[in-house]
């Protein structure tokens, strides 16, 4: 029995080895040295439970003593197993170091490969922006002369030569370093120059006092109005209107299409070193790259300005008839897409100087036109021709009775007005535009005026990766009208959700003065949600004005309620009484003061013919409950309406609800 323990243990040792390696365990013996108790735990789980009492008494004051015992002799100890367990365990061990050596040169080779194959790459690059900025510089200079016996050789490939590095080192110079003239970082940079970028910028003055604001716009004006391009300005009696850009409106009073004048803004390189402030105007400049994560963009001429925050109010461009961008150049060059002052003062002198202009479109920029159009005829004989797709003027918006109704007060302006007219070809013939209708008939004009509407100008969202809506079109943003970090979106570019009437998109300028505000302030850290309803107004002259709010669509059920109108009740008496002539710049963040009729009994209402709509109240329902409401030569009177349709309440008696607007006063 007293050899019996010694064999057993080492028996005991091989065991433990195999039931280590079975379990996943490493089967390095300088493992089991460094930690006994690990042996001995396996030893006593899982061999000691078969052995006698006396045996196991035995390897239990075995293992004790070698937990003790310092690592020599645990060595000595070791030396004690069968070779061939020996062998294995060393043969395991190389053959996994060769196979761990193996793997990390593999991972070495292909990381070495890959680092190659980039440099590769990255000097081919180089080498090809190197010859296309050579290219390019040498197209800008001017070819020079070497005299030569025969006499002087221009551009000879032996002046070339010597002068690359000098070509080469300039234009890598110039690509390297923009103008000094513009500025290379602007904490505030709004993008377009129209309504909605001055809002922003005066309403991000107001809140930070020293905050310095970068206006881009492709335009070569500064910020303006665009509403009187198509209404007061036609009316002006100054013959050098076009130049002045000053009107009366109807009050009388004399005003400039701009915003501000010149003194109002800053020059760009001035902007960086204003201690207060101050905005600045790029103009002629068209941003035609973002890049989101560098917090920068690049201008049409590869100037980069860098910036904090940024507002994109690019607006939206006219849209055009597929039958006039098939036309030739000498339709097309007849053809006015009217938005800018540019195309204002072009259609101005076309009216002067030809004898027919017809308008497309019976929306509410076709008809302002064709109404501005038709009083200017009654002096210089001009013929005005408006045709449309649908039964009457501006029948998408307007129930079929008062459409009809104002078609025929078009027609008192002194236009020829063309309903259901659908244009199938247009061509140029003995130098007049000869537009062919769909049911044959043919009409001759010597200039187009397409108003067809608008199209949101999205330019911007592929290189910035900002979502555009497939229903509406435009910039989707959340209810701060922030499209991704730092960057927001307001005016006609921007697709919102109304919290009452889902998500939509507005080309109105009271929605690009109250979405310009709002993302002015945000961008200042108010973090304030856009819940606004936002109203739009046209005329058609001096007698007839509308003001609108909400969905005004005219395939929606609508209510109306009219009554005889007074002489008070047009957009010039309501003007002269205000003293204001932009009604949206008159508009406020008010709410009525209440939403139940009135507990006085409202005066006898003067009602009106069947055919007489001189002012009244429309309503627009879906699912019984408001969502726009037209006021038809009823003025001062919006914040009603805008709580109407916040309210959004059914109504039993919409005839009740109208006499909140006090129509029936005379």
């Amino acid at each position: 029995m007293a050899e019996r323990p010694h064999t057993y243990l080492r028996l005991t040792w091989r065991r433990v080895l195999q039931a280590a390696a079975a379990a996943g365990k490493t089967t390095s013996m300088s493992f089991w040295l460094a930690e006994p108790a690990l042996a001995e735990q396996y030893m006593h789980t899982e061999l000691l439970k078969e052995t006698s009492d006396d045996i196991r008494n035995e390897l239990q004051k075995f293992h004790l003593d070698r937990i003790a015992a310092p690592k020599k002799q645990l060595r000595a100890s070791a030396q004690k197993l069968p070779l061939l367990p020996r062998r294995k365990l060393k043969s395991n061990l190389r053959r996994e170091s060769r196979a761990v050596r193996r793997r990390t040169l593999s991972q070495r080779r292909r990381v070495r490969q890959l680092n190659l194959h980039k440099v590769n790459k990255c000097m081919s690059l180089r080498r090809l922006s190197r010859e296309i900025i050579i290219s390019s510089f040498k197209s800008k200079l001017v070819p020079r002369i070497a005299p030569t016996a025969d006499g002087p050789v221009f551009g000879g490939a032996a002046e070339e030569a010597p002068a690359e590095p000098q070509v080469e080192e300039a234009a890598r110079r110039d690509s390297a370093q923009p103008s000094l003239t513009l500025p290379w970082h602007a904490p505030y940079l709004l993008i377009g120059g129209g309504t909605a970028s001055f809002a922003a910028a005066r309403s991000i003055r107001a809140r930070d006092p020293g905050a310095r604001v970068l206006i881009v716009t492709d335009e070569p004006d500064l910020p303006y109005m665009r509403p009187p391009l198509s209404k007061e300005l036609w009316f002006s009696d100054d013959p050098a209107v076009t130049d002045t850009l000053r009107f009366k409106q109807w009050n009388g009073k004399e005003r400039s299409i701009y915003f501000q004048p010149p003194s109002f803004y800053i020059s760009p390189e001035e902007l960086s070193k204003a201690e207060n402030g101050g905005v600045a105007v790029l103009t002629s400049k068209k941003v035609v790259h973002m890049d989101v994560r560098g917090n920068k963009v690049k201008l049409d001429d590869d100037t980069e300005i860098s910036y904090d925050k940024c507002l994109i109010a690019t607006g939206g461009v006219p849209r055009n008839l597929q039958v006039l961008d098939r036309a030739g150049e000498e339709v097309k060059n007849r053809t006015t897409l009217f938005r800018k002052i540019e195309d204002f003062r072009s259609l101005d002198k076309v009216s002067r100087n030809t004898k027919s202009i017809t308008v497309i479109g019976g929306g509410f920029l076709g008809s302002e036109l064709a109404c501005a159009l038709g009083r200017r005829s009654h002096d210089s004989g001009l013929e005005v021709i408006q045709m449309f797709p649908e039964k009457g003027n501006m029948g998408k918006v307007l129930p079929e009775y008062l459409s009809n109704w104002t078609t025929e007060k078009v027609k008192t302006e002194g236009v020829k007005v063309l309903s259901e007219a659908l244009v199938k070809s247009v061509t140029c013939k003995d130098d007049q535009l000869e537009i062919k209708l769909k049911d044959g008939r043919l009409v001759k004009t010597d200039h187009i005026v397409a108003a067809v509407g608008l199209e949101p100008n999205v330019d911007l969202a592929k290189s910035a990766g900002l979502e555009v809506d497939s229903d509406f079109g435009g910039y989707r943003v959340n209810a701060e009208l922030q499209a991704r970090s730092n960057i927001w979106v307001a005016g006609d570019a921007a697709c919102f959700y109304d919290i009452r009437l889902g998500r939509r998109r507005a080309e109105h300028h009271d929605h690009a003065v109250v979405s310009g505000r709002l993302a002015g302030e945000n961008m200042t850290g108010a973090d304030k949600p856009y819940w606004h309803q936002s109203m739009f107004w046209s005329d058609l002259g001096p007698d007839v004005g509308y003001e609108a709010i909400g969905i005004v669509d005219s395939s929606l059920p609508t209510v109306g309620v009219f009554a005889k109108a007074t002489a008070k009740d047009t957009p010039k008496a309501v003007t002269e009484k205000s003293g204001t002539g932009i009604r949206s710049e008159s508009e406020t963040e008010d709410v009525a003061s209440s939403a139940a009729a009135p507990s006085a009994p409202a005066p006898a209402p003067a009602v009106a013919r069947e055919d007489d709509y001189g002012k009244g109240v429309i309503f627009y329902l879906r699912d019984k409950v408001v969502v726009g409401i037209i006021l038809w030569n009823v003025f001062n009177r919006m914040p009603i309406a805008r709580k109407i349709i916040k309210d959004g309440e059914e109504h039993a008696d919409l005839n009740e609800v109208a006499k909140l607007f006090n129509i029936h006063e005379d």
